[in-house]
This record gives structure tokens, C-alpha cells and sequence, in this order.
């Protein structure tokens, strides 16, 4: 990722600049609301590496889940899927992510700049979009967790077993989440290198054993609709980690550098791993259902890596629920802050300064969630986070244009035609992805966007009939009306 850091302050220079810059967006729906509170709790605050761990667990988690995309079109095809796709896809989403962040550092991230450039019904709806996209994700990781264990103790597989096994592993990462995003930063640090481990040797292992031929061996019916959802499906959530921006020391300069490392991890992550199964195990691309690397690292070098690839999966889905429930929790903060909810989800922990109201709620949640098969819901996620995401992209190009004086720490380093083009090329993708769902997708992702736009007009009924406190809390205590104070009447 390539572009200027103009002041290694960014972070406290945009905070004290945004309460002033409030004039932009329909409705006056500023986003100063989220920087402004960015800066409490000194402690607990994210450093660089933890910061890259906690990206790559929003996104990835290791290439587990990447095995699909062999299955449905071939070697040759996976490969090619995960050189290009990060060029097309996680590298633009993370360079809108590093400019809107480092110039809006406060917590919320895209609610954020989507509420400031056009106004709090657009914010609302962005968080609908990706809060129920990211509680879905994150429901299925718990599930997913009980089926790994299962492979090594079959009493989990089902019945009480594996309900205690669901509400253990929801419990103690909601008690983690708690205790501060500075835990939960370097706890995803040794998750990654524990989960990552095996597939550094595994890729070292096959070395002499990979006969490139094998990669040019292609799927006989190809299901490109698999395929390209287990890529989007893969290396999306780029921007999740915005929603705790304010979280994080000195965004300036830590959210480039952070995003930068984590796409190059994680697209490293999944490529290294599949040319080494591919090419040193003769295995048919139908064979390559999830799991499988567990199989080709038993293949490869023995059970004993077998096995670890299985533990490591394990330990990925902790990382991974335990990210995404973190960037979740914090976004009911940002929409607090910015008014769109009440102010509860604004109350932090006396002690660890976490969100610990919205951090149980996101858990009961995805709780229920993780009981149910709900493979059209999945889809729904993903086609509600691609609404998210173009509203994202339009929200970034709307901002150049109408709010160039933005101080911008981190500026991607493109004029507007550039920016334009940058937008463009994941958007038609985004536009793929939404064309091929079914219409159970359509109808399930219509009825969260009608609640969506129902929860906004019943908090501003709310609001208006004081049935709900609404504003913020201070690191002091102290409650102020954002909106009342700068005169937004749009809530």
C-alpha cells in the first residue's frame, strides 16, 4: 500500500479537527460525533502488530475455507483466483478503509463516513448492512469450531455436547472481548502464529515434492458461482476494522502500515499453502471439500501435521468470532455516539473502557444465531454487505469531491478519475456477486434493509418523544446530544 502520511499526529490532528468540520452531508449528519470520542481510554489502545493480527482474523484466519475454490474450478483457477483477486478486491477496499479511518478516527468506521457524507438514514442503513452481515458471519464460527472438535471427540458432534461446546466457546470469547481490545490484539497475535504455524511447514515440507504440472489441472464442471463466492467469501471484511479506530495509537500512521502487512499476510496465506497441497498431492479437484488441507498435510508429511492443521482450525475460529464480535460491539459504540441508537451501547466497563453493553448484545446474538443452518441467510450476509460496500466506495468518491479541505492523514494517492477507477473495478465484482443470488437472497436482504430503515425512524420517533436517552458518554460521565448541540435535525 503506497501513499503519503502528511502528519504522524493524524489521529489527534482529525479528532480536534472534526467537531468543526460538521458542516457537510445531507441532514448535517456529521461524523465528528465518532472521532471526537476516539480519543478516551488510554489504555487498552491497539498497537501495530496486534492491529495486523486483528485484520487478519476480520478477514481471513488462514486459508482455511479456501479449499472450495479448487473444488469447483480446478488448481489452475485457485491460484489464478487468489494472485489477482487481492489486486481487484482487498487492496482497493483497504486503501478506502486507510483514508476514511486515519481522517475520521473515531469509533462506528464506515457508519461513520456514511453518515458524513449523506447523512444518518444512510448511516443507519450502512450499519444494518454490515452489522447483521458480520453477526451472521460470526454466528457460524462457533458452530464451525463444535465441527472441528467433533473430528477428535465424537461425543461433540451433536445433542448437549454440542450445545455446551457452542455456549462455552460464546461465553468465554464475549469474557475475553471484555477484558479490552489490548487482549484481544495480542491474543489474535499468538492465534495466528499458532494457526499459521502448520502451513509454514506443510508448504516447507512439499517443496520437493510439488510437480507443477498438477497446477494446470482444471475442474471438468466448473461451478464458477462457488467459486467466486469462496473468494469474496474469503478475503472480504477488509473495512471491519474500522468500527475501533478509536481504539487504536495513532491511526495516522498505524492503520496504513497495519493494512498494508495484513493483505500481503493474508494473501500470502492462502497462496503459499495452496501450491504447496496442489502440486505435491495427486488428488482430483473433487476431492477438495473443506477440510481437506488437513488431508493433503497428512499427504504431505504424516499425521502428526494432520492433526495440527485440525487444532489450528480450531484456534482460527477463535480468532475469527473473537475479531469480529470485537469490530461488531464497537460499531453499536460509534452509532451511539453518532446518536443513531440509544445511549446505552455507548456505556463502557469502569475498569477495561469496553463497550460491554453492546459487547453482550452482539453475543446473544450471534448465540442464537449459531443453533440454525441457514445457508440462504449466509448469502443474504453477503449480498447485504455488498450494498454496504457500494454505499462505502460512493461515500469515499463523495467525500473527495465535496470535502477536499478534510484533513486526510493518510491519502491515497490518486486524483479523482483514479479514485473513480478504483471504485469501479471492485464494484462491478460487487455487482457479479449480488446478480447470482438466488431469489430467497433478494427477499431475505430486502426485509433486513426494511428493518433497517424501521429501527432508524423508531429511534428518531423515540428520540423526539424522549421514550429513549440518546448522546454519549464521556470518559468523565458526562452525556451531551450531538445532533441537539450542532443543530442536526435529520434525527
Amino acid at each position: 500500500m503506497t501513499g503519503e502520511i502528511k502528519n504522524p499526529d493524524g489521529d489527534k490532528a482529525a479528532a480536534a479537527a472534526a467537531p468543526a468540520d460538521d458542516g457537510g452531508g445531507a441532514g448535517g449528519g456529521g461524523g465528528g460525533g465518532g472521532a471526537g470520542h476516539g480519543k478516551k481510554g488510554g489504555k487498552n489502545k491497539l498497537s501495530l502488530v496486534p492491529l495486523i493480527f486483528l485484520i487478519f482474523f476480520e478477514v481471513a484466519g488462514g486459508p482455511y475455507g479456501a479449499e472450495p475454490a479448487v473444488q469447483s474450478a480446478g488448481p489452475l483457477f485457485a491460484l489464478l483466483g487468489f494472485l489477482i483477486f487481492p489486486f481487484i478486491w482487498a487492496i482497493p477496499e483497504s486503501l478506502v478503509t486507510a483514508e476514511l479511518s486515519t481522517a475520521m478516527p473515531g469509533n462506528g468506521g464506515f457508519v461513520v463516513w456514511a453518515d458524513r457524507a449523506f447523512g444518518p438514514v444512510s448511516g443507519s442503513l450502512m450499519g444494518t448492512w454490515k452489522y447483521v452481515s458480520g453477526a451472521i458471519n460470526g454466528a457460524a464460527f462457533p458452530a464451525l469450531c463444535a465441527d472441528y472438535l467433533a473430528r477428535v471427540v465424537p461425543a461433540v458432534a451433536d445433542g448437549g455436547a454440542r450445545v455446551a461446546t457452542i455456549v462455552t466457546f460464546n461465553v468465554a470469547l464475549s469474557v475475553l472481548n471484555y477484558t479490552g481490545l489490548s487482549v484481544v490484539g495480542w491474543s489474535a497475535v499468538a492465534l495466528g502464529v499458532a494457526s499459521l504455524s502448520p502451513f509454514v511447514l506443510m508448504s516447507g515440507i512439499a517443496l520437493p515434492k510439488i510437480r507443477p504440472h498438477r497446477w494446470a489441472a482444471t475442474a471438468g464442471d466448473k461451478d464458477w458461482k462457488l467459486f467466486f463466492n469462496t473468494l469474496f467469501w474469503n478475503l472480504n471484511y477488509w473495512d471491519s476494522v474500522s468500527t475501533m479506530a478509536g481504539e487504536v495509537e495513532n491511526p495516522g500512521r498505524t492503520f496504513p502500515t497495519a493494512l498494508m502487512s495484513s493483505v500481503a499476510m493474508t494473501s500470502l496465506g492462502y497462496l503459499l499453502p495452496l501450491m504447496a497441497a496442489t502440486g505435491a498431492v495427486d488428488a482430483p479437484p473433487e476431492q477438495w471439500g473443506n477440510g481437506f488441507f488437513a488431508d493433503a498435510a497428512g499427504t504431505i508429511a504424516g499425521d502428526w501435521l494432520k492433526y495440527w492443521i485440525e487444532v489450528g482450525a480450531v484456534l482460527s475460529s477463535i480468532g475469527l468470532y473473537s475479531a469480529t464480535l470485537s469490530s461488531a460491539a464497537f460499531q453499536l459504540l460509534g452509532m451511539a455516539d453518532l446518536g443513531l441508537l440509544p445511549r446505552v451501547f455507548a456505556l463502557r466497563a469502569p475498569i477495561f473502557n469496553t463497550p460491554w453493553v453492546s459487547i453482550v448484545v452482539t453475543s446473544l446474538i450471534t448465540l442464537g444465531m449459531s443453533f440454525f443452518s441457514f445457508n440462504n441467510i449466509v448469502a443474504a450476509a453477503n449480498f447485504l454487505y455488498s450494498l454496504g460496500m457500494l454505499l462505502e466506495f460512493a461515500t469515499f468518491v463523495w467525500l473527495r469531491i465535496k470535502r477536499p479541505e478534510m484533513s486526510r492523514p493518510y491519502r491515497v494517492p490518486l486524483r479523482l478519475p483514479g479514485i473513480v477507477v478504483l471504485c469501479l473495478v471492485p464494484s462491478g465484482f460487487l455487482v457479479f456477486v449480488m446478480a447470482i443470488a438466488g431469489w430467497k437472497v433478494y427477499a431475505i436482504s430486502a426485509m433486513f434493509t426494511a428493518a433497517g430503515l424501521g429501527v432508524y425512524y423508531l429511534m428518531k420517533f423515540c428520540r423526539a418523544r424522549g421514550f429513549l436517552k440518546f448522546g454519549t458518554v464521556d470518559g468523565e460521565g458526562l452525556m451531551y446530544e450531538r445532533h441537539e448541540e450542532r443543530g442536526n435535525v435529520g434525527v
